[in-house]
């Protein structure tokens, strides 16, 4: 009897088994993350006792490191960023809503559309095959050197205008491919309901390409906060302006430092929550099996 009851309250074969490869499985992946820190750990130690050993480390400390001229600098510089800032919130709303426009004249179908398809990749072709800063330089000098009356004089206008232009290029090869991602049976099923090539674009197939191509579209954004920092060529004081002037007013670099901490602190998060929704999209592709 006590057999026959030690055997009732033993779990089953199979779960005793699971729970075993449960338990090896946590073992092991706890050794994995262990071993990772370690080594990382190790990498960095010698990566920092490699830099600071160097024979020029104490010459590259003092000028790229002086924490006096990083506190001098750091609220010029800060109040400088806002500038960049400014740039991007407002080239960001205009290039999402231009490239938009632009991957949808390359995706109209029938030869009457076809003037409208030629423009728009001749526009793609070429704003993304000319440099960012020469396209700045050519219209933050050129433009308001023509004179016409209405015409902005601000270094900082064209710089907005520069950077749209050349965004809206990238960003609607981004929102095309979202588009051409999207089955046609999905278009040709609202077209049987009797819906527009118009209305099944904007109900069916735009809500699904734009979900699917948020991902690099921020990525593509966390370029454009980079590259405002080209509108200083121009003569505009953001942050990489204001760390050139205070370096050439004390000979000291540390005010680039400064600037270069405050771009990296934009745009890490924006990386992190990029990542983030590429986790999320493709656990939930992977819930749904498509």
């Amino acid at each position: 009897m006590a057999g026959e009851s030690r055997r009732r309250s033993d779990p089953p074969l199979d779960e005793r088994r699971s729970r075993i490869l449960g338990s090896l499985r946590s073992g092991a992946a706890g050794r994995g993350a262990l071993i990772a820190t370690f080594s990382t750990l190790v990498f960095f130690t010698l990566l920092v006792l490699l830099v600071t050993h160097a024979p020029g480390w104490p010459e590259v400390r003092s000028t790229f490191l002086d924490w006096g001229q990083f506190k001098d600098s750091f609220p010029d510089i800060a109040k400088a960023f806002l500038l960049n800032v400014k740039i991007f919130c407002i080239a960001e709303v205009l290039i999402l809503i231009f490239a938009l426009v632009l991957a949808i004249v390359r995706s109209l179908p029938g030869p009457a559309a076809f003037p409208l398809r030629m423009v728009a990749i001749a526009y793609a072709d070429f704003f993304r095959g000319v440099p960012t800063i020469l396209v700045i330089a050519t219209l933050g000098f050129g433009a308001p050197a023509l004179q016409l009356q209405g015409v902005p004089l601000s270094v900082t206008f064209w710089g907005i205008v520069s950077l749209v232009l050349v965004y809206t290029a990238y960003v609607s090869e981004v929102y095309r491919a979202g588009i051409e991602s999207v089955h046609g049976s999905q278009a040709a099923a609202a077209r049987s309901l009797g819906l527009t090539h118009w209305q099944s674009l904007r109900t069916v197939v735009l809500p699904q390409a734009v979900r699917r191509v948020i991902p690099p579209l921020l990525n593509d954004f966390i370029g454009l906060q980079k590259d405002t920092a080209l509108v200083g060529f121009l003569g505009a004081v953001e942050a990489f302006k204001q760390s050139q002037i205070d370096a050439a007013a004390t000979f000291n670099y540390t005010s680039f430092v400064a600037a270069a901490l405050l771009f990296v602190a934009l745009t890490i998060p924006l990386a992190r929550f990029t990542d983030w929704l590429v986790a999320r999209d493709r656990r939930r592709r992977q819930a749904t099996g498509t």
